[in-house]
């Protein structure tokens, strides 16, 4: 494996610059050039993922390291890329020239410095808004950014974008599960459900060039983000989740049960005996319900504990390492 260096004090570190594509023979020659021209010191990965207009002979040409992915979807890219490069800053970035190169710098130093396990490139509080057209794009990226920062107590700018930089000990504990373009939001609830180190650096976005096509589909790749931020939420707060749908269950219940306790009290008769038995059913779902989340509470919390332990084995075998 070629290692880039960076110079630090009488420690070495290495930066690597991860590209995934998917058709983007455009603009691919730009962003690799610029990446090294910015960060000479970086290995520059192309991740292609079944490109069938030459990205990945115009990334080589670029003077990129070109490797493959052929399960489809960014997700599955973003997984072979954390499972295979070894590094100590990670900068991903997407291959369509819509992010300055220039900007990898001051993430990068975050991140050598311990300031941050995860930086994160924000359009939003930029020039976002007034590049980009699509105006149902402009507005998934608010709902989503107020779904995560409502349910997860956050402040996050931009939770979808295509430009961050990674810490080591985040890049190897990180447990992906999206597929697609699910990916953005579900790294950005890792990170802050596992008290990783955040930083927000706005960045300037400039819109795609003519010719230079999203492969993002508004509506389909939309309801999958909001799918994962459910799924999210059910996983990341499971006594929040299963509670709320336990009270939901009791106010149904309820509803339905006090019409027949007045008509007892009025009439000393007990009638809809079979609805009865439906509201008693329903009750007992939402206890098991709520003990359901209590249980997966347990369970997350001493997941949060194995993942501490896994950071301070990756911590001991990289100081054994220096």
């Amino acid at each position: 494996m070629d290692y880039a260096r960076y110079d630090v004090g009488c420690y070495f570190m290495k930066t690597a610059v991860l590209i995934p594509c998917y058709n983007e023979s455009a603009t691919i020659k730009k962003v690799v050039c610029d990446f090294r021209k910015v960060m000479p010191h970086a290995d520059i990965y192309v991740y292609d993922n079944n490109s069938t207009d030459g990205t990945d002979e115009i990334a080589r040409a670029a003077g990129a390291i070109v490797r493959y992915e052929y399960n489809q979807g960014k997700g599955n890219v973003v997984r072979t890329m954390f499972r295979e490069i070894i590094a100590d800053c990670y900068i991903m970035v997407d291959g369509d020239d819509t992010y300055p190169a220039e900007a990898a710098l001051e993430f990068e130093q975050l991140v050598l410095d311990g300031k941050a396990d995860m930086v994160i490139g924000d359009r939003l509080s930029s020039t976002y808004f007034e590049e980009n057209d699509r105006p149902f794009h402009n507005t998934g990226n608010r709902v989503v950014r107020k779904f995560i920062n409502m349910f997860f107590k956050s402040d996050l700018n931009d939770i979808m974008t295509g430009m961050r930089a990674f810490s080591y000990n985040f890049v190897k504990s990180f447990p992906i599960s999206s597929k697609e373009f699910e990916i953005e939001t579900e790294m950005s609830v890792f990170a802050l459900m596992n008290s990783f180190k955040i930083e927000e650096i706005p960045v300037e976005y400039r819109d795609r060039i003519e010719g230079s096509e999203s492969k993002l589909n508004t509506y389909t790749d939309g309801l999958k983000v909001i799918r994962m931020i459910f799924s999210l939420i059910r996983d990341e707060r499971p006594l929040m989740y299963f509670t709320t749908i336990s009270l939901l269950l009791l106010l149904i219940a309820a509803i339905h049960f006090f019409p027949i306790l007045f008509r007892f009290f009025s009439t000393g008769v007990v009638v809809q005996i079979p609805s009865l038995i439906v509201i008693s059913t329903v009750v007992i779902v939402a206890t098991i319900t709520f003990f359901t989340g209590v249980v997966l509470h347990v369970l997350k919390k001493q997941h949060a504990d194995e993942l501490e332990h896994h950071l301070i084995m990756l911590n001991e075998m990289k100081n054994k390492k220096e």
